[in-house]
């Protein structure tokens, strides 16, 4: 069975009346890139602030690496970068994070080379931190989240206010840390183009409250060109599709929706077969969203 890294049940973060976080249950396996998707102020850094204890929870509970250890113990192989570090800009990259190794009680300054080098900052290694851009600034930042050779990282917005060059820079810095040194990542973001180019699973957030939750693969069936068809009958319309179009590639969306992925070029054929054997249709047409407009149709499903 995959390790589990992070568990929420019904995590929940009050503020004077304010429901910043509500009832959020979330589930994160061992390996996983896991997208944290809202806009802003939907509970993103709230939920990233309250399992990393940063702020106390009001309600619910949450464990990491499947509760074989005590939380204080657990806290030590998570690396974090909610709020940025305060990095000293007279200082070069190695000066800035040896001082925050001494701060930890690390005395080996080898991890350091090792940490500048997985995120491509090695060179730069003796440059001022006032002479980095911003996407150098933020590598420096996952730089201190591994310093402690975590297990887990969680970054709030490291991608925020990048230009192209830099998110693909990021992106490919994350990667690389997933892939060869194994670490499951928790990264969050409002733009969702860019969380699908690395994130293998995906959870949508507005007001405090999760509103959707699915792997990347779920997502893309979610996106991808279809045939909708709407019907009172839905039961007895899949029954048609299955014998008469000889597929079982739909999925029943509610009482109303069917989406349909064969037949795409051959919608009459499909609006035949239906009318024929009498099902009662509302409407049927070609569909295929983007992910920003996947994105905008949950939020706006969610405040119904």
């Amino acid at each position: 069975m995959q390790e589990i890294v992070l568990q929420t049940n019904n995590l929940t973060k009050k503020y004077k009346g304010f429901m910043a976080l509500d009832n959020a249950t979330i589930t994160i396996h061992k390996g996983d890139i896991y997208g944290l998707i809202g806009r802003n102020g939907a509970g993103k850094t709230t939920l990233m602030k309250t399992i990393t204890t940063l702020t106390n929870k009001s309600g619910g509970s949450f464990s990491l690496f499947d509760s074989e250890e005590e939380l204080t113990e657990s806290k030590r192989r998570i690396g974090c970068l909610i709020e940025s570090p305060a990095f000293f800009g007279n200082l070069t990259a190695y000066q800035n994070l040896k001082y925050y190794s001494i701060q930890k009680g690390m005395v080996n300054d080898k991890h350091i080379d090792k940490v500048l080098k997985l995120v491509d900052l090695f060179k730069e290694k003796d440059k001022k931190f006032k002479n980095f851009s911003l996407g150098m600034k933020q590598r420096l930042g996952i730089a201190f989240a591994i310093l402690d050779n975590p297990d887990f990282i969680i970054l709030d917005e490291p991608i925020n206010g990048l230009d192209p060059i830099g998110i693909k820079e990021i992106r490919d810095t994350l990667k690389k840390l997933n892939e060869e040194e194994k670490i499951t990542i928790l990264i969050s973001s409002h733009i969702l183009s860019e969380l699908y180019l690395i994130a293998n699973h995906f959870c949508f957030i507005d007001k405090g409250r999760i509103i959707k939750d699915l792997t990347k693969e779920e997502l893309d069936l979610e996106c991808s060109k279809c045939i909708v068809i709407k019907t009172k009958d839905v039961k007895k319309a899949t029954v048609i599709l299955e014998k008469g179009l000889a597929t079982t590639n739909y999925k029943v969306i509610d009482n109303t929706e069917i989406r349909l992925y064969d037949y795409l070029d051959n919608l009459a054929k499909v609006n035949k077969i239906l009318l024929n054997n009498d099902i009662e249709i509302m409407g049927i047409y070609e569909s295929g969203i983007s992910l920003e407009d996947y994105f905008n149709s949950l939020i706006k499903d969610g405040a119904k």
